[in-house]
C-alpha cells in the first residue's frame, strides 16, 4: 500500500488513475481547480478539492506534505500549470511525484524541475495500439527493463501441449510466468502443464521473440 496519493487534475487521465487507484483500496485525494469534474468523483475517493495547485498556500493548507505519491495529471490545457506544479510539490518535500507529460521537451521539463517519474500515456496508449495492430494475439505487454512481459494468446498449433514440449526457453529464450484459462490463473505453470485453446500465457523475453512467437499460428 503506497499511503494517501494525491491526484492532481480530474480530466480523462487523472480520472482513471484515481478511481483505479480507489478500486484497489487506496486512499486518494483527488484535486482540481473545477469543481464539475471534483464533483463527479466526490463519492469515489477519500477526499476530493477545489483548489489551484500552482498556489503553495492552499496546497499546504490541503495536506499535500502528508501524501506518499503525488500524480500530477493536467493536460495540455495548462502545461505551465503542470510545470508549477511538479516545482511546487518538489520544493514542499513530496517523497515521489509523478508528472504526465505531453511531448518530449514537456518531459524534460519536468524532470528538471523536480518529477520523480514521467509518463507519457498518450504514446504508451499509441504504441500499445500498434503493437495490437501488428500482432493481434499479444493482448498487453509492459517493459521490464531490457526485457518485455506480455500476454499472448496460445498459437492454435500447441494446444494439447504441455510446456515441457514446447521448450519456450530453448525455442524462443521466453519464459512462461503464468497461465490464464478462463478465470483460472496458473502461477509458475509447470513443465507438464498441459495448454489449451484459449489460453492466455504471460511470457517474459525479448520483445523479438515474443513477436515471433505470438506470430505463430
Amino acid at each position: 500500500m503506497p499511503g494517501l496519493v494525491a491526484v492532481i487534475g480530474a480530466g480523462q487521465f487523472g480520472r482513471a488513475v484515481a478511481l483505479n487507484l480507489a478500486r484497489h483500496g487506496e486512499a486518494v485525494l483527488i484535486m482540481d481547480r473545477n469543481h464539475g469534474p471534483v464533483d463527479l468523483l466526490a463519492d469515489e475517493v477519500q477526499a476530493a478539492m477545489v483548489l489551484d495547485s500552482t498556489d503553495e498556500r492552499m496546497l499546504v493548507e490541503a495536506g499535500i506534505d502528508k501524501v506518499a505519491v503525488a500524480v500530477v495529471a493536467i493536460g495540455m490545457d495548462s502545461l505551465e500549470g503542470s510545470i508549477m506544479t511538479t516545482a511546487l510539490l518538489r520544493q514542499i518535500g513530496v517523497p515521489r511525484i509523478i508528472a504526465r507529460a505531453i511531448n518530449p521537451l514537456h518531459a524534460r521539463v519536468l524532470s528538471a524541475v523536480g518529477a520523480h517519474e514521467v509518463v507519457h500515456p498518450e504514446q504508451e496508449m499509441g504504441s500499445r495500439l500498434a503493437q495490437r495492430i501488428i500482432s493481434p494475439t499479444i493482448r498487453d505487454q509492459l517493459e521490464v527493463g531490457d526485457a518485455v512481459l506480455a500476454e499472448v494468446e496460445l498459437p492454435a498449433q500447441f494446444a494439447g501441449f504441455d510446456l515441457r514440449r514446447i521448450d519456450l526457453r530453448k525455442r524462443f529464450g521466453l519464459s512462461a510466468v503464468l497461465v490464464k484459462r478462463g478465470d483460472l490463473v496458473i502461477s509458475n505453470p509447470a513443465g507438464g502443464e498441459k495448454l489449451e485453446a484459449g489460453d492466455v500465457i504471460l511470457l517474459l523475453g525479448q520483445a523479438d521473440a515474443i513477436e515471433q512467437f505470438a506470430r505463430l499460428e
